[in-house]
């Protein structure tokens, strides 16, 4: 099993200042991952909130409020760890109240519904990195704050800025240190979110396994919470 060293980490990441999708301002900002792995990551639920059909796109954030989080994810062979380009890694996650598009009022909280919001992919580069701007997640009851995402290969992109087909590779989840969460959760417009929060070693679906379990690498963009977080993490998945 081949776990990178820093400087391997480092490389995959600097790959990212010449992304293929339309954020390369995006990539260029994000420093390179302090814990990324080669090793298989964990395999975890779908979970109740997926949409097929969703746009390909570097933001997903759309007009929803909150603070801007950038990803920088980078997929490998995990046997291998060679970067894996052309593969769609999709993503979709709630807003600030907790409430997922195409299910709002699930927590709670009534606002408009387009279906669309905080969904959607791009595909790696040539360096196995892809890039997505969104908003820091809130929180629903039972869970703690997290990001859903499925990896693809051989998908076809359409007409209408979607893709249909390909191969799944991974579907997991993504998680927050719990210390930034609880400064982010205590800041306007994650404060009106008045659901109860499950924090992460309270979490049913996170076993502590740190960044083979998803664990985000975080890294503030400026003084305050509200100038948001540079989110990186290597995604080591099964070809075959």
């Amino acid at each position: 099993m081949l776990i990178a060293t820093g400087a391997t980490a480092a490389t995959l990441a600097v790959g990212a200042a010449a992304p293929e999708a339309p954020t390369a301002d995006t990539a260029t900002a994000v420093p390179a991952a302090a814990a990324a792995v080669c090793t298989l990551t964990k395999e975890m639920t779908e979970g109740p909130y997926y949409l097929d059909g969703q746009y390909v796109r570097s933001d997903i954030s759309e007009d929803k409020t909150g603070f801007p989080l950038r990803l920088t994810l980078t997929v490998v062979d995990d046997d291998t760890c060679v970067p894996l380009s052309d593969a769609l890694v999709e993503i979709w996650h709630c807003d600030a109240l907790g409430e997922y598009s195409g299910f709002v009022g699930n927590n709670g909280h009534s606002e408009p519904d387009n279906g669309t919001f905080l969904r959607g992919g791009v595909l790696t580069n040539s360096s196995g990195v892809a890039s997505i701007t969104t908003v820091y997640p809130g929180w629903y009851r039972g869970r703690c704050v997290h990001i859903h995402i499925k990896v693809h290969t051989d998908v076809t992109l359409t007409s209408d800025g979607s893709f249909t087909g390909g191969q799944e590779l991974h579907t997991g989840q993504l998680f927050f240190d719990e210390t930034i969460t609880a400064r982010v959760g205590a800041l306007s417009p994650y404060s009106a979110n008045t659901v109860p929060r499950t924090t992460l070693a309270q979490d049913s679906i996170y076993d502590e396994g740190g960044a083979a379990s998803g664990l985000l690498t975080l890294t503030a963009l400026g003084s305050s919470p509200s100038a948001g977080y540079a989110g990186t993490l290597t995604l080591g998945v099964e070809q075959s």
